[in-house]
């Protein structure tokens, strides 16, 4: 059973092997193991924290949405997220989250409500005018709508970039080398080349990449559409690392998310949504699983 859902592990297993980089690192029986000790031997280092939050000086407002609406799939959605900080969006599945976003990110289309950039109203009509106006998205499915998996890492990366790779009709290899190479050595993707197929890398590598790819283009905004699904314990450590960097560098950050624990331990604000609707927003003062899960199935409105 190969799983990255530790508590399953710990429910069926006898045995476990822990595998990192490709090598055994230890096998042993469960009885003798706690989840701690796993972990470390994934990651190898010991995590002092699995969620490196930090404290942000929060910016003016980035992004700002009013009485956003799409008949019969979420309605009178309002938020905003401010420089530096990290937003969070839960609710159960078919609650309507990626839906909005997507709608946000031009990639479907709304019927009423206003978007407002850095208190500028803006008209988003598809993912290219997003990218324009400082904003873009990160899918929850990389495999489906973002990797291009027959091209190599350099060519995933800088995709969404390559305009300002050429000039007068001719791309400047050498420039997208170098930028490409900087935002890896930034984000530590673990490649054995630029040239590597993207296929060949893990999901925690491949998901790096996509986020360079985004940083490339220097936005204002991002929305990360469930960044850490499908990943290992230490590649989430890393993206959470690079989310914390993205919002020290007075990016805004909106993060979707499954998964309650890593919404609490890495948002600033959270906004809960239940069929359609935003039901609530918390403070990171008032974050419990308990709390946000009456949100997420209406109770605390009944």
């Amino acid at each position: 059973y190969i799983s990255h859902k530790m508590d399953e592990v710990f429910q069926i297993a006898d045995d476990i092997t822990v595998l990192r980089d490709g090598t055994v690192v230890s096998t042993d029986r469960a009885e003798d193991l706690d989840l701690e000790t796993v972990i470390n031997r994934m990651v190898g280092r010991k995590l002092d924290n699995a969620y490196p939050k930090e404290e942000v000086s929060l910016g003016d407002v980035a992004l700002e949405v009013e009485h956003f609406s799409m008949k019969n799939i979420f309605d009178d959605i309002s938020f905003h997220v401010r420089k530096g900080e990290i937003v969070g969006f839960a609710g159960l599945v078919g609650a309507g989250r990626t839906e909005t976003m997507r709608a946000l990110y031009g990639l479907d289309p709304h019927d009423t409500g206003t978007i407002k950039l850095s208190g500028k109203d803006v008209k988003i009509k598809n993912p290219m005018e997003a990218i324009k106006q400082g904003m873009i998205m990160l899918s929850e499915d990389r495999r489906e709508y973002g990797l291009i998996p027959v091209r190599s890492v350099k060519e995933n990366a800088s995709i969404a970039n390559l305009a300002s790779y050429i000039y007068g009709g001719i791309t400047h290899k050498k420039k997208e080398e170098k930028e490409v190479a900087e935002m890896f050595e930034k984000m530590e993707v673990k490649t054995p080349s630029l040239e590597t197929p993207i296929s060949s890398l893990s999901g925690g590598n491949a998901q790096k990449v996509l986020l360079a790819r985004w940083m490339l283009c220097n936005p204002d905004v991002m929305i990360l559409d469930e960044p850490t699904r499908g990943i290992d314990v230490g590649a989430k450590f890393e993206i959470y690392k690079l989310m914390t960097d993205m919002v020290k560098e007075g990016k805004a950050v909106v993060m979707v998310s499954s998964e309650m624990a890593e919404l609490i331990g890495m948002c600033d604000r959270i906004y809960i949504m239940c069929q359609g609707r935003i039901t609530g927003c918390l403070n990171r003062d008032e974050f419990s699983q308990e709390t946000i899960m009456k949100y997420a199935t209406n109770l605390m409105n009944l």
